[in-house]
């Protein structure tokens, strides 16, 4: 399984991984309907909404745990 990174880009993920979609938006990172996910890391994306990198990491780690439930 690959584990999900802050330097992966948001497109790259929400593709490989829909599930991470709900996630995403669940802590506000609604770029992920926006053109600019598919240049965009998730740090980067979730810093340009606020976002600590504490809460970065918080959601990094739902992801992954996510994936890891379904065997990805």
């Amino acid at each position: 399984m690959k584990k999900i990174k802050k330097e992966d880009k948001i497109a790259d993920i929400i593709s490989k991984y829909p599930e991470s979609l709900e996630i995403f938006l669940d802590y506000g990172l609604h770029c992920v309907g926006c053109f600019l996910n598919q240049f965009e890391t998730i740090n980067e994306g979730a810093k340009a909404h606020g976002m600590t990198d504490g809460e970065i990491e918080k959601m990094i780690k739902e992801i992954n745990k996510s994936l890891r439930k379904k065997g990805q």
